[in-house]
């Protein structure tokens, strides 16, 4: 019988046809299943060929016949299994014994894995890692049950619906304990309310994008520049709470609520944020990172394993916040010091001490015994939640640029120098879009977060920048959009609406602002990109370190294009060709050299090596000999063949 099978399997190996996984009846007929009714219509002639003499079936996977007949075959084996336990019942019971022990030891080793199927899509994605470890949501021995898709009861799990209760006590989703992170095996998904946060930042992005282009002078980047800073701690602050830790209840519904409405009287204050409501835009901030650190308070009074944390975490927000309230009673310079101080250690003093506090629980020394029960357990960002979340806020960025140059048309036939800059500079935004998403962030082999703890921190601290500086960008695209210097450009066939923003000359403050943002963007998307290890693709026709060198190069000739006092008509050309051509180089450099880039790959084609001897070799290449890799691959079973290279 297992002559026949090899025979048939051999025989379909010269057709076009996968083989068939196959059963075989108690009556002695093989049954075939076919994954679809194409394959079977297919696969039958063949079938027919090689059972000329035989009786067998074939039948479709999931059909009526496929149930039944798997029906029949496992009351057959429980016949069997019957018979065969009356036969010989202890040595069935001591069998029967084992293979249970073997199967509990298998699952224990299944639950230690460092590959864990649960991770394989966040290996693919974000990149292996053999410090990271899952948990369930059960820990106890009877939770390492893995059941499969199909053991499911899926008629059971209907009956599993959740209820949202006011108050569960914070979990903790991941954490790094003794060299490992442990995290929960399941993907964090971003919450609805984490999106309606975002909502209100785009009135925090339009409003201090409009306010720098106003008046694009020094000062105003300066309001800019710490408002913007400001806004983007409080983001982090709350996207860092949601993603440590795990509550699922009514209260965080009502905290998240809380801090939106912190948000929203910080938003009411920017438009003369260095002016008469300074002092209400810094109580509804300092307000805001002190509800935070009564959160962060209580964590540690809940979870004691992460209290050496929450502790610190208190304390940097602490000591920023008595000097935002001090720099109230401050003016002009002295006033800017303390700000600019507060805002640093606002955002750099959380990932500091986060850091120390891991070097530190390494530490053996006996005077830091004391200290290290209380830094055993560090709280670790989720990879998918993090980068999901810095994807919707860049993507909302994107999106600010795109209307941010709307504008209303007054003309009979609306085709003009207007629409021509806010078609190109839709192009910029695209080719932003296109850039960051499908050239920088696809075919990561490992990413910035996961591959080194410098990479994140470069990874994160360079986003801000970044932002900013599209954000700047946008804003004074939408006035340039607007100007009347350039051919073509009548005031007359704009709405009302858009004539208020209609300047008859562009001034420097907007080059500098529209170019120097463009060139600081790019240059910082260079090296965020630069922070990632991305996969190799073979053959090429640009690599990766030339493309961004071109990138970098780019970036420079941007910052410097105020210098040329062009039009804006023609400034905006130059900066969308420039930006284009970066676009362009990356993705005919990111193809293979190998295929047709304009038709697809063409013909295809494939690699490969294989051991030959030196007679065969000569032979094939004066043409006297067709190589045939199967004939050979048989002739020298066992054998081994000497390499050789002509």
């Amino acid at each position: 019988m297992a002559e026949e099978e090899k025979k048939h399997d051999e025989s379909l190996a010269h057709h076009p046809v996968r083989r068939l996984r196959h059963y075989l009846h108690p009556l002695g007929r093989k049954i075939y299943i076919a994954a679809t009714p194409e394959e079977a219509e297919t696969a039958r002639p063949h079938l027919d060929q090689s059972h000329a003499n035989e009786q067998f079936d074939l039948i479709i996977n999931g059909s009526p016949e496929h149930v039944a007949t798997i029906k029949e075959l496992h009351a057959h084996r429980e016949e069997s299994r019957k018979q065969l336990r009356e036969r010989h019942s202890d040595l069935y019971a001591e069998f029967e014994h084992v293979h249970q022990e073997l199967e509990s030891l298998t699952r224990e080793l299944n639950a230690m894995t460092t590959r864990e199927v649960a991770l394989d899509a966040n290996f693919s994605k974000y990149g292996y890692s053999a410090h990271l470890r899952t948990r369930e949501a059960d820990s106890s021995a009877n939770s390492t049950t893995n059941l499969s898709i199909q053991e499911k009861d899926w008629d059971a799990e209907r009956r599993k619906g959740a209820s949202l209760q006011f108050w569960n006590k914070p979990v903790i989703r991941q954490y790094f304990h003794k060299g490992l992170i442990w995290r929960a095996s399941e993907t964090e998904e971003v919450a609805s309310f984490e999106l309606f946060v975002d909502l209100l930042y785009v009135g925090i992005i339009a409003i201090n994008g409009d306010r720098a282009s106003e008046n694009p002078t020094g000062a105003a980047l300066l309001q800019f520049c710490v408002t913007f800073l400001m806004s983007l701690r409080q983001w982090t602050d709350l996207t860092l709470t949601i993603s440590w830790f795990e509550t699922n209840d009514l209260a965080q519904r009502i905290s998240v609520l809380i801090a939106i409405c912190f948000l929203f009287g910080f938003t009411t204050n920017l438009d003369d944020a260095f002016g008469s409501t300074y002092v209400p835009l810094v109580a509804f901030h300092v307000g805001y990172r002190l509800y935070n650190a009564v959160y962060f308070a209580s964590i540690a009074y809940l979870i004691p394993l992460v209290r050496g944390i929450m502790v610190a975490n208190v304390i940097t927000i602490l000591v920023p916040s008595a000097m935002w309230i001090g720099s109230i009673q401050l003016e002009g310079g002295e006033r800017q010091a303390v700000i600019w101080v507060a805002l640093i250690v606002d955002i750099f003093a959380q990932g500091t001490s986060l850091g120390l506090l891991q070097s530190w629980s390494r530490l053996e020394a006996k005077w830091s015994a004391s200290f290290n029960k209380y830094l055993q357990f560090l709280p670790a960002v989720n990879i998918e939640h993090r980068t999901e979340r810095t994807n919707a806020f860049v993507t909302l960025v994107f999106g600010y640029s795109v209307v941010a140059i709307l504008y209303q048309n007054a003309a009979g036939f609306g085709i003009n120098a207007f629409f021509g800059k806010a078609i190109m500079g839709l192009i910029q935004a695209f080719s932003f879009n296109m850039i960051y998403f499908e050239i920088d962030g696809a075919n990561i082999f490992i990413h910035a977060i996961r591959r080194h703890r410098l990479a994140y921190m470069i990874w994160n601290t360079l986003h801000m920048p970044f932002i900013m500086s599209f954000i700047l960008a946008a804003a004074t695209l939408s006035r340039i959009v607007l100007a009347r210097d350039c051919p073509n450009a009548d005031l007359e066939s704009l709405a009302e609406t858009s004539k208020l923003n209609s300047e008859a000359e562009l001034s420097s403050g907007l080059r500098w602002f529209y170019c120097g943002g463009l060139g600081i963007a790019l240059a910082c998307m260079g090296i965020i990109s630069m922070t990632h290890k991305h996969k190799v693709i073979e053959l090429q026709r640009i690599g990766k370190n030339k493309r961004l060198a071109i990138r970098f190069a780019v970036s420079i000739i941007l910052f410097c294009l105020p210098l040329a006092e062009l039009d804006s008509l023609r400034l905006i050309a130059t900066t969308s060709g420039l930006l284009m051509f970066v676009l362009v180089m990356d993705i005919f450099g990111m193809s293979r050299s190998c295929d047709q880039f304009w038709f697809g790959s063409g013909q295809c084609r494939y690699t490969s090596e294989c051991r030959l001897r030196r007679k065969d070799m000569i032979e094939a290449a004066k043409g006297d000999l067709k190589l045939d890799v199967a004939e050979l691959s048989k002739r020298d079973v066992g054998k081994q063949a000497q390499p050789a290279v002509l």
